[in-house]
């Protein structure tokens, strides 16, 4: 049974969120001060402490303080008696769980516990990914060990002696300027300079002048002679990242200088002769560019002598577990969240099946996202952003076959699975506090499409019967709901709004149970054992 400590000196207070949370099966022990409240958390090493801010003698900050030095993996959840955005920012910043206002929501409350328990449980399981010192590897490191990224280190291999043009090319975000800096460090040239421009992210009439540089008076605000990266780079590389966004003016003089190595600045008439070698990277077709008038084909011929596809992150297999570990290892540094140990498996899950449509650069976005929500040593899932949750909570299958599915049940919880024909199913990543509905005894071949469905219920009832429970109609109930939901999710094809209108509620609980019972679609519907 999952145990709850309320630290509150207000004796109602206490008595109505013990009242409230043993119908939910947790066992609550109270304390009417802080410092007996730090005592019996040390004591009793609660799954979930509720902490009022405002006790006598020590404050509830203090409190948390001392908690956070011997029960660091211990959800905290502030109770405050004002609304004000200072004190919510403020106990969020010192890794509280979550915080609620006084007076107390009790079923807004018992959400708040339940996902606590969930995180401390999840907090105590096995880590699947362990940071690592960062200092083992150099920031530049390539992570990665698909087949299609050996591919691409070998052709950085060939191709970086020669002093030949390349032109990178993968979606946004896939690591081109990576690519381009190792073509570069392994290459004749890497004791010269290396420049990186955007041209994206230069104006037309701006990237001009930033390439080739410009003579004093060659346009308003032409104050002084400027020197273009161009010119700075002589001996060394220029990476061009976004080729395909340059104007036909400056496709003109990039082509021009690839022919001649010769360039004049805007404005002047010296002609300038330089030595640089050019690293380019597009995540446009610049063949259909080139067929659309949009894009000059001779430039085209002339950076893709050698070309380096990079593969999008969701064509790389394994490397997601790889990069994840590389950059937690680095970002838990950065963002000074030294004590994160690593990432559970339930999140990592959901990592790897998510199909980064940002690619790398997405993935770092994600995890820094995740390490800022974190409040314990290890990220799970609710730590994660809810567009990466929702995507891999429903994706349902166009090649759904209305076949129904063989429902069973495992230890703990029921479990509902497809035959294997199945294109896809509803599968639960969570598990529940232990007083969730237990099926133990419940014959496996009674809980599904069988011919005996009143004696699996009769059976579920004389098992609560016997063991004394004192909520058997919301058990009832949420053994029911477990089967019905996701076999109507199912029926739909994973269509919400369709599922609320057979099952004659609203959409909002639909969602609502998806999210309490973790449903999501994989190749078994199941609600999963812990």
């Amino acid at each position: 049974m999952n145990k709850i400590l309320v630290i509150d000196d207000d004796a109602p207070v206490r008595l109505m969120v013990r009242k409230s949370l043993e119908q939910y099966g947790y066992e609550v022990i109270e304390a009417n001060d802080g410092q007996l409240g730090l005592e019996m958390a040390r004591e009793h090493n609660p799954d979930t402490i509720l902490l009022d801010i405002m006790l006598p003698r020590t404050s509830g900050i203090d409190i948390f303080h001392s908690l956070k030095e011997s029960l660091k993996k211990t959800p905290v959840i502030f109770i405050t008696s004002g609304t004000d955005s200072a004190t919510a920012i403020e106990t969020m910043r010192m890794g509280g769980y979550d915080y609620v206002t006084k007076p107390l929501n009790l079923p807004a409350l018992a959400k708040v516990v339940a996902s606590a328990v969930e995180s401390r449980r999840l907090m105590n399981t096995p880590v699947a990914i362990y940071a690592e010192n960062p200092k083992d590897h150099p920031a530049d490191l390539f992570v990665g060990s698909s087949s299609q990224m050996v591919e691409v280190f070998k052709t950085i291999g060939r191709i970086a002696t020669q002093n030949v043009t390349a032109l990178i090319r993968g979606e946004s975000g896939t690591g081109k300027e990576l690519v381009a800096r190792a073509i570069y460090q392994y290459s004749s040239r890497s004791n010269e300079p290396f420049i990186a421009v955007n041209c994206a992210a230069i104006p037309d009439q701006l990237l001009e002048s930033e390439l080739f540089g410009h003579e004093k008076g060659a346009f308003t605000g032409a104050d002084r002679r400027r020197i273009g990266k161009f010119e700075q780079c002589d001996g060394g590389t220029i990476f061009l990242d976004e080729v395909g966004d340059m104007s036909p003016l400056v496709q003109g003089k990039v082509l021009r200088l690839l022919q001649e190595q010769r360039f004049e600045r805007v404005g002047g008439n010296e002609t300038i002769q330089t030595n640089v070698r050019i690293i380019a990277a597009t995540n446009c077709q610049l063949e259909k560019m080139v067929e659309e008038g949009e894009y000059r084909a001779d430039l085209f011929y002339r950076l893709n002598q050698v070309s380096v596809l990079l593969p999008p992150l969701r064509d790389r297999g394994g490397d997601v577990e790889a990069l994840l570990k590389f950059f937690l290892s680095r970002q838990r540094i950065e963002l000074g969240k030294h004590e994160v140990e690593g990432i559970s498996l339930d999140a990592l899950n959901i990592l790897k099946s998510y199909p980064w449509p940002g690619n790398i650069r997405e993935l770092q976005s994600v995890l820094r996202h995740a390490l800022l929500n974190t409040t314990g040593t290890v990220i799970v899932p609710t730590a994660l952003p809810k567009e990466i949750l929702s995507s891999t909570t429903l994706s349902p299958s166009s090649d759904f076959q209305s076949s129904k599915p063989n429902i069973q049940t495992s230890s703990t919880l029921s479990s509902f699975s497809t035959e294997e024909s199945s294109q896809f199913s509803l599968a639960s990543s969570t598990s529940y506090p232990e007083h969730s509905l237990d099926t133990t005894h419940v014959d496996q071949n009674r809980l599904g499409y069988s011919n005996e469905p009143v004696e699996s219920i009769v059976d579920f009832v004389n098992d609560k019967l016997q063991s004394g429970s004192t909520n058997l109609y919301a058990e009832s109930v949420e053994l029911l709901e477990r089967f019905l939901i996701p076999y109507v999710l199912q029926y739909t094809d994973g269509n919400q709004s369709k599922a609320a209108e057979i099952l004659g509620i609203t959409r909002g609980k639909v969602r609502d149970r998806i999210v309490t019972f973790g449903i999501r679609l994989d190749k078994n519907v199941s609600i999963a054992s812990e």
